[in-house]
């Protein structure tokens, strides 16, 4: 059910959902998993049903509703035997669906803390359509790496929404939605930009209390 990297004795396992077209095995996702069990996590990656169903299907159905998956997240939670505390996440639509049950995991004890790898805070091309209701009173520490050019969200939209308190948000320069910013502008390769978040969410994790 779990595609595992890093060390099984870590402080902490982030477990993390794939985005809405991409699998857990994307190029995305891959290096975001990658550069956090090189920095010292353990990173579980899982798959929602109608993802893992294209694997043995040629049947591309789009993926339900964000609401539609909060289940299938708490029930990852419950398969998973954490190397250490626990902090729920995900990649674009995994990330917004775990921030949709983070309050009441946390509350629980059951997480320590929520990690979004580029937030879908509205559809492209449509900010108008916010997704940010429930960030706004959000009690979960949470960390969002976001590129500051996101179709999804760029710095300067964002900085216009009220969020909690315990939201921070580490802004990479020039960075898409897969966090990869463009060389010629930056100077900055993808693989710079992924060192640079596994070392932000180091720095984050090591606040949580």
């Amino acid at each position: 059910m779990f595609l595992l990297e890093g060390s099984e004795t870590a402080e902490f396992t982030i477990l993390l959902a794939h985005g809405a077209g991409g699998a857990m095995d994307s190029s995305a996702m891959n290096a975001a998993s990658f550069a956090l069990a090189a920095r010292g996590f353990q990173v579980a990656r899982f798959e929602f049903g109608y993802m893992a169903a294209r694997r043995t299907s040629e049947s591309r159905k789009p993926p339900p509703k964000a609401e539609m998956l909060m289940g299938e997240y708490r029930a990852a939670i419950a398969a998973l035997t954490p190397a250490g505390r626990l902090v729920i996440g995900g990649k674009s639509m995994g990330g917004r669906v775990a921030s949709m049950i983070a309050d009441k995991e946390h509350a629980s004890g059951r997480i320590a803390g929520l990690l979004c790898l580029g937030y879908p805070f509205h559809p492209p091309g449509k900010p108008e359509r916010l997704r940010t209701a429930h960030l706004e009173a959000m009690r979960t520490p949470a960390l969002i790496c976001q590129g500051s050019r996101d179709i999804f969200g760029s710095q300067e939209e964002v900085a216009a929404y009220t969020l909690s308190p315990s939201i921070a948000i580490r802004w990479f320069a020039d960075g898409d939605h897969d966090l990869k910013p463009r060389k010629a502008v930056t100077g900055l390769t993808h693989a710079d930009h992924m060192r640079s978040m596994a070392d932000a969410v180091a720095a984050w994790s090591a606040r949580l209390t």
